[in-house]
């Protein structure tokens, strides 16, 4: 084997970061090797994005050591870390959407033929053949404005491989995938390690981790803690290694009476998004919501808000009719909404931590018209120590927030309204382990005070986890109704991947 093999490709060590008095970074470390996967995990907090941005050429760091294939570096703009083979693949790319795709992967760098004109056909020729390379299907001469996430992220991985990048870090890239979408992203990141590239993979998803990575780096508040190889580790391992602690028990599920119906959803359909939805739900229960990515579960929770309209069915609150389209009814009759994007949809960005808590309840907090800091920094703080939001205070921008601490700020203006049924829509997205924890905690906590929940979740522990009960959608329709015993990995994967009638056959025969 050569020298080359045994070189990291890419090293950090005891690299620190500090903003003004905040120590985003004391002791950063990672090793990424040629033909290798390694995965960066830790709580939202722990400092990988500081890291990831270092190595990006972002941040310049304050101390500590970065090499490149044996040689220090220091990077003092994206520019130059690109220029040295650094490529970030991030989960939402940022194309340009009126150019094709293929004017997308080279620019900034056209080649151009001999009186100095771009050659566009040896662009389109390069980009075919980069596709092919990497086993996609992508038209070179579509605009980018339309493509799905996924395809995005390929054709930022093409541009990657176009300049021969030594190593490329997926920020979070399958957040926003589907399964099938999920699987040809790593069949290239294999393809990728086989050519002998280092990859860095970042993600909240263990199943993904271990299913991809080689190796994985854990961090906790700003510093390295350990490097495992996944082969000889375990989940429960690098949670602990996380947290700090065991974190036993992700689905702290209590029991809960189960009371009366409070919310009745009687043949809803909205053309093109999901049809005859039946269901119900009753207090001090859990209902999941379940299905593949577009099966149509968010369009059903907006549009018993209100926040869309549909043409035909009811939904009834407490037995009365509740007007379509109309989220301030809705509110009215006790529903809240903690929506699946919370930073477009939950919050307002640039507002502080204390306005969005109180946002849901303003009207009772206005006196004469008005509105005083005071009264919201009063009904927020309630809630924020409820739910342990970590703020520097309650004045800070909700956009200057981790992930987890933003969905918490989202709940926390909702239960600020003491509602009676709650629809939350992927309540743990995108935030961290021990994070997920409270969330999940605080839920049961919420179903055995009496409060009905409606969640919807594309990750199959949390719905087996949390849920008393489990309806399975698929392609707009309901097709099979779990009960909490009943629900295992295999019946609601069936269910969501079968017709209502291939289900009810399925039951039959066993």
């Amino acid at each position: 084997m050569s020298d080359k093999a045994h070189t990291p490709t890419l090293e950090l060590k005891n690299v620190s970061k500090r903003f003004g008095p905040v120590v985003a970074l004391r002791r950063g470390q990672i090793t990424l090797m040629p033909g290798s996967i390694h995965a960066l995990v830790g709580e939202n907090g722990a400092g990988k994005s500081t890291l990831v941005k270092i190595i990006a050429g972002l941040y310049e760091r304050d101390s500590g050591t970065f090499t490149l294939e044996g040689k220090p570096v220091n990077f003092k703009s994206t520019a130059e870390a690109k220029a040295a083979g650094i490529a970030v693949i991030y989960q939402e790319p940022t194309l340009f959407p009126d150019l094709s795709v293929t004017e997308n992967v080279f620019m900034g760098r056209q080649p151009t033929g001999a009186i100095g004109r771009i050659d566009k056909a040896k662009m389109r020729s390069e980009v075919i053949g980069l596709m092919e390379r990497l086993g996609v299907d992508i038209d070179p001469d579509r605009p980018a404005e339309g493509l799905s996430i996924a395809d995005q992220q390929i054709i930022e991985i093409a541009k990657a491989v176009s300049l021969d990048a030594k190593a490329l870090i997926m920020d979070e890239p399958t957040a926003a995938l589907s399964g099938v979408e999920v699987e040809r992203l790593f069949q290239i990141a294999r393809g990728l390690r086989d050519e002998g590239r280092a990859l860095m993979f970042i993600s909240h998803r263990f199943d993904e981790v271990f299913s991809l990575c080689d190796t994985v780096t854990v961090m906790r508040d700003g510093a390295y803690i350990a490097t495992e190889e996944t082969a000889t580790t375990s989940e429960s391992e690098i949670i602990r290694q996380m947290v700090g602690r065991d974190v036993s028990d992700l689905f702290p599920k209590e029991t809960a009476d189960i009371g009366e119906v409070v919310l009745e959803v009687e043949g809803l359909t909205s053309t093109g998004n999901f049809s005859d939805i039946s269901f119900s739900v009753r207090s001090g229960e859990i209902v999941a919501l379940a299905g593949l990515v577009g099966a149509g579960r968010s369009e059903v929770a907006r549009a018993i808000f209100g926040v869309d309209g549909y043409e035909q069915g009811k939904v009834k609150v407490g037995g009365k009719n509740l007007p379509k389209g109309n989220p301030r009814s809705a509110m009215d009759a006790g529903l809240a909404l903690v929506p699946e994007d919370r930073r477009k949809q939950g919050l307002v960005m640039d507002a502080s931590v204390a306005r969005n808590a109180a946002d849901a309840i303003r009207s009772k907090l206005t006196k004469a018209g008005l509105i005083t800091a005071k009264a919201e920094n009063k009904s927020a703080q309630i809630w924020a120590r409820n739910l342990e939001v970590k703020t520097a205070s309650l004045d800070a921008v909700a956009g200057t927030l981790s992930g987890g601490n933003q969905q918490k700020v989202v709940l926390a203006k909702w239960l600020a309204a003491e509602p009676q049924i709650l629809i939350i829509d992927e309540p743990t997205r995108g935030i961290d382990v021990g994070t997920k924890s409270e969330v999940h905690r605080r839920m049961s906590q919420l179903a055995k005070e009496g409060m009905a929940i409606l969640m919807i979740s594309s990750e199959l522990p949390e719905v087996l986890g949390m849920a008393d009960r489990v309806l399975v959608m698929r392609e707009g329709h309901i097709t099979a109704e779990i009960p909490r015993e009943n629900a295992s990995p295999e019946t609601v994967m069936f269910a969501a991947t079968h017709s209502a009638d291939e289900v009810r056959r399925e039951g039959q025969d066993k």
